[in-house]
């Protein structure tokens, strides 16, 4: 599930609600619209950012085989030592899913979020966010549903798209007696 909008001269994004569907391996589902937004966008090197997980390591392995199965190369922005340089050398941003305000706040501490930004809207390197990814994309995180494991020094995301996206909502069932839905 996703959405892929230009929001500007060349700047594209692709927005994805999960990485992972049940009994699937991850980005199974998204494979096929993901490879070919970065083929459009003549892309086949790929910085990723795990910063929503603590095990950035794992993470990234688990990325890099999911994207070498598309045939594009990644990096991970967690092994450089310049996180501002990797990401100005970016050729394609992708951004995981876990924590939203672990993510957000780990970008507002690389300092990355106005080049990811500019990059982005003015230069046209392609984005692909998933789950939190997609949250940070956003004009803020006011709509997640993560739990607020760490304290981002502000609420305020990217922007690379001018709205908020929960890409986790559901539906309340008002025939439910759980998650504090009132039972007629």
């Amino acid at each position: 599930m996703g959405i892929e909008r230009d929001m500007g001269p060349g700047a594209k994004v692709l927005l994805l609600s999960n990485s992972t569907m049940h009994g699937e391996n991850y980005l199974a589902y998204a494979e096929p619209h993901i490879k070919d937004f970065f083929k459009k966008c003549n892309v086949d090197r790929v910085l990723f950012i795990p910063y929503a997980l603590n095990d950035m390591d794992g993470y990234a392995e688990v990325a890099k085989k999911a994207f070498l199965r598309m045939g594009i190369e990644l990096d991970s922005i967690h092994t450089f030592s310049d996180p501002h340089w990797a990401a100005e050398k970016a050729t394609g941003f992708f951004v995981g899913g876990g924590n939203t305000f672990l993510l957000l706040k780990r970008l507002y501490e690389a300092d990355i979020m106005d080049i990811i930004r500019r990059r982005v809207l003015q230069n046209g390197i392609p984005y692909v966010g998933s789950s939190a990814g997609t949250n940070v994309a956003t004009v803020s995180i006011n709509t997640t549903n993560d739990m607020p494991i760490v304290q981002p020094p502000s609420f305020q995301a990217i922007g690379l798209v001018h709205f908020n996206i929960n890409p986790h909502y559901v539906d309340p069932d008002l025939s439910s007696k759980h998650m504090g839905v009132r039972a007629s």
